[in-house]
């Protein structure tokens, strides 16, 4: 298995200056001459950071690890933020962004849920309102902040290889089943393309591929009709995320079988996953770096410099992406020191014996 240990940002703020107004000034003549002075109020809208979140459901860590390392952030470098959650629900997301917008941005980040940033995003930028795609893509966006994706993708094809190698399996003759996420979310497609580019060089193409999907419960049902239709028998699944990957665990366990599995965010189950052999691997993000990332992206604009980007995606968009690292069972122990999982909450049941092999103090 391939591993890498640690990883830097690759997000710097340049020095040169590009001047982005805050939000629309109030109508009142306050830019004539001897016409007045800025409130308090007017300063804050334009140093205050607009922030929307997806949801609660498709992982823990908006609410747990992005919320916090973000408003600490902003709140470190001397700005305002408005968090919100839209919980799922594009008319509340839009219904947010409306809220914020009215309220005063001097700049919004957003992370898309269902395409719902999209006019977001032009409404913010028709106000002179720089916008910064948060780990999701934004067609349109000034700047998109996420991990390296397409890297998530090959980490996460790369378990799958070595995973049967292991087992003692020719990948090129492997039953692999392919469980990607929901094609709505723009970052679906680098996953699947980076973990397609290392299998298919592997000689592994799908058995099956049900739907795409963000959702345990519809991923375990979708696994379960594919697993019937190739007779119950599968050597391998590729999946894109831990929350999808328990559900297909759940379905292997029902039929006593344990086969290369993959995922990624080193959630709670995850990593408990990994350590008792349900899953080869997940793909370690560390989201203090990813916050930390789309911090120093915000924060140089609300200053007024231009942020530095070391990719682009295909449409032009700035891409500052942070290297992501794959976690097997002896890499556990580093996120529980990194403070992305606590010991405690990981090492319950019958997973504590394996922690103890790990030397994780619990």
């Amino acid at each position: 298995m391939r591993r890498s240990r640690w990883f830097g940002v690759s997000a710097a703020v340049g020095a040169a200056a590009l001047v982005l107004t805050g939000c629309s000034d109030g109508g009142s003549g306050g830019g004539e001459e001897g016409g007045g002075t800025e409130t308090a109020a007017d300063d804050m809208t334009g140093t205050r950071a607009c922030v929307i979140l997806p949801d609660a459901a498709s992982s823990p860590r908006w609410e747990n690890m992005d919320r916090p390392a973000l408003e600490e952030g902003l709140a470190a470098a001397g700005f305002d933020s408005d968090i919100q959650n839209a919980q799922g629900d594009t008319n509340m997301y839009a219904t947010i962004a409306d809220q914020q917008l009215t309220q005063g941005c001097g700049v919004m980040l957003l992370v898309d849920y269902n395409g719902a940033a999209l006019a977001v995003t032009e409404k913010a930028q028709s106000q002179g309102i720089p916008v910064v795609a948060y780990d999701r893509p934004i067609e349109g966006a000034d700047y998109y902040v996420s991990f390296d994706n397409v890297e998530v993708g090959r980490l996460e094809g790369q378990s799958i290889v070595d995973g049967l190698e292991a087992a003692g399996k020719d990948p090129a003759e492997a039953t692999v089943v392919y469980m990607g996420g929901d094609p709505a979310d723009g970052n679906a497609a680098m996953f699947h393309d980076g973990a397609d580019e290392v299998m298919s060089a592997a000689g592994i193409s799908p058995a099956a591929e049900p739907p795409g999907v963000w959702d345990g419960e519809e991923s375990a049902t979708n696994f379960e009709q594919a697993l019937t239709s190739l007779g119950g028998e599968v050597d391998a699944v590729w999946v894109a995320n831990d929350t999808n990957a328990a559900g297909v665990i759940t379905v292997l366990d029902k039929q006593n079988l344990t086969v290369p599995v993959s995922g990624q965010d080193a959630s709670v189950a995850g990593l408990q996953n990994v350590l008792l052999g349900k899953q080869t691997a997940t793909v370690y993000k560390q989201v203090t770096l990813e916050a930390e990332a789309a911090v120093d992206t915000a924060v140089a604009l609300l200053n007024g410099e231009e942020p530095e980007a070391d990719q682009q995606l295909e449409d032009g968009t700035p891409y500052i992406a942070v290297t992501p690292v794959l976690v097997g069972p002896e890499e556990v122990a580093t996120v529980i020191e990194n403070g992305d999982a606590e010991a405690a909450e990981v090492c319950q049941g019958e997973v504590a014996e394996k922690c103890d092999e790990q030397g994780i103090d619990y």
